[in-house]
């Protein structure tokens, strides 16, 4: 199973709402690059091309609940 960080589970999280990278870094206490850098990695490791595919990806991996 793929260990992610809470930092990392958070910000799929506020993905899964919709949430843009602006308001997820405000939410963290970061800055915009920082998020994208982040999410660009987790992406890589979640094998994800877009914010759409991670949110799926980490679901069926059970790292997020769907509602």
């Amino acid at each position: 199973m793929l260990h992610i960080t809470p930092w990392e589970r958070t910000a799929l999280q506020l993905l899964a709402n919709g949430i843009a990278t602006r308001e997820i870094a405000t939410r963290l206490g970061t800055g915009e690059a920082e998020v994208e850098s982040h999410l660009m990695t987790l992406f890589a490791r979640l094998g994800a091309a877009s914010r759409t595919e991670a949110v799926a990806a980490a679901v069926r991996r059970g790292l997020l609940i769907a509602d």
